[in-house]
């Protein structure tokens, strides 16, 4: 079983949507819960490098940093625009 965190950014308040909404995925895939965490996007990273946490799960896209590491891109399809590479958005999210 996978262990998993709840990662909300101090600047989000209230924080109780985005938990319910952590918690509903974390049931949904019968991850180990390990706690929320409310600390630097760099602190979560290091618990991944560490390898304390498999999973960390995030209410929205959007309260991940645009600059974080690691980080998942998608290279264009062949049809698409030759010039326009994008960033998975909801890689692990349902």
């Amino acid at each position: 079983m996978e262990i998993a965190v709840i990662w909300i950014p101090a600047h989000i308040e209230p924080s109780e949507p985005a938990v319910a909404r952590c918690l509903s995925h974390l049931r949904r895939h019968s991850y180990r819960f390990a706690g929320i965490m409310r600390a630097s996007w760099e602190t979560v990273e290091q618990t991944m490098i560490d390898g304390e946490v498999d999973v960390v799960v995030i209410a929205d896209f959007a309260h991940l940093p645009p600059d974080r590491s690691p980080r998942i891109e998608l290279a264009n399809s062949p049809d698409g625009d030759a010039d326009e590479d994008r960033t998975v958005p909801d890689t692990q999210l349902d």
